[in-house]
């Protein structure tokens, strides 16, 4: 029975495909779970595995998963997806230059934050989305640090450009293609040294599990991603690889209805008269659409909202709804909202009003149907009707 497929696969077989067991008669179809914190080991220590923390057979089939549908030879799962970050990062010396979007997820910008404080790093904050902002902001900086679409802002980055423009300074590039997913672009084809994603979200899809994973092409940064997992006890637990592992398997079918879903509800929301902006790629209007339409396969399944009324108005819809489930997170199999600058530590120039809709599975005409009578209900209470 041939493991060779006779031509080259599509993203959404190298999902379903990839990470299987050898095919033997009565052998498992998937790969079994080894739970087991310590392996016997007699001797000088060599290439055997000696202990969980260091390495578990359960890791592999996941990790080789995500490497294949990233385009990167070695994928190294880790126990969040801020552990996946810090690995990434590295090193960060007394002196560093880091740059990173402005607007991006809430935590990366304090563990950054930290790393100034503690180690007299520069951390120089820019609109990711004006390419010549970041290419200047990129002279004598060490890394580059990028999310495209930014989380929850959805501003797009030119990365063809600023990672062009961060190699030939000699700055290392980390991209969190988290919102995007592999099936949506691929930041190593497009000259990033590592990806960097929260597994939590669209790969594992479940939020049942907390897990991060880096990718790269690089030996001997993935040799240090490794060793940083190791010593810092960033492991992931093999019960969560495994239902990571499942939930990928079904990766491009969840992101396939759950872009179409957000496409069709923010072409609505655009129209809605209780609603003051959208922003999501696919609109024409969107400041990001044909950045995102020239570099991406689909624009994402995240959605900004701020309903008119402000951050009252805002507060109501959450409390309004009833198949949408408030809730932080995202990526999951349901559809979930939320106010982002409920959290102090959100970047001060998110909108005090901006829901993010997190846009699941469900059918798109109920997930619409919630949606309506909320705003129009939080709009009618407010006179705005």
């Amino acid at each position: 029975m041939s493991q060779h497929p006779i031509r080259e696969v599509s993203p959404g077989t190298v999902a379903v495909t990839a990470g299987r067991p050898p095919r033997v008669q009565g052998g498992p179809v998937n790969p079994p779970v080894v739970l087991s914190s310590t392996y016997v080991s007699a001797g000088d220590p060599g290439g055997e595995r000696l202990y969980t923390r260091m390495d578990t057979e359960t890791w592999g089939p996941f990790e080789e998963t995500l490497a294949a549908l990233e385009g990167g030879r070695h994928g190294i799962v880790l126990g969040s997806g801020m552990a996946a970050i810090a690995a990434a990062v590295g090193d960060l010396r007394p002196g560093s230059v880091v740059v990173v979007p402005r607007h991006a997820y809430q935590v990366t910008l304090g563990f950054l934050d930290d790393r100034a404080a503690r180690y007299d790093v520069e951390v120089r904050r820019v609109d990711v989305a004006d390419t010549d902002a970041v290419v200047a902001a990129l002279d004598g900086a060490d890394l580059l640090l990028a999310e495209s679409p930014t989380n929850p802002m959805l501003e797009v980055a030119d990365l063809p450009a600023l990672l062009a423009a961060a190699r030939e300074r000699g700055v290392r590039t980390v991209v969190d293609n988290t919102f995007a997913t592999p099936l949506g672009q691929r930041p190593l084809a497009l000259g990033a040294d590592v990806v960097v994603h929260s597994v939590t979200k669209y790969l594992a899809g479940h939020s049942d599990v907390v897990l991060g994973a880096v990718v790269t092409d690089d030996d001997a940064i993935a040799a240090d991603v490794r060793a940083y997992r190791t010593l810092h006890g960033a492991i992931a637990g093999p019960m969560e690889v495994f239902l990571a592992l499942r939930g990928l398997r079904t990766l491009h079918l969840r992101v396939e209805r759950a872009n179409a879903n957000a496409d069709e509800l923010a072409r609505r929301l655009a129209a809605h008269p209780a609603v003051a902006e959208v922003r999501h790629p696919s609109l024409p209007g969107d400041p990001g659409h044909e950045r995102a339409a020239a570099q991406m396969n689909g624009f994402g399944a995240i959605i900004g909202l701020r309903p008119r009324g402000g951050r009252a108005a805002a507060d109501a819809v959450v409390d309004a709804v009833a198949l949408w489930v408030p809730a932080t997170s995202l990526g999951g199999v349901e559809s979930s909202l939320e106010r982002r600058r409920r959290f102090a530590t959100e970047s001060v120039t998110v909108p005090e009003d901006l829901l993010r809709l997190s846009v699941g599975v469900e059918d798109v005409e109920d997930l619409w149907a919630d949606l309506d009578q909320a705003l129009s209900r939080v709009a009618a209470g407010q006179g705005l009707a």
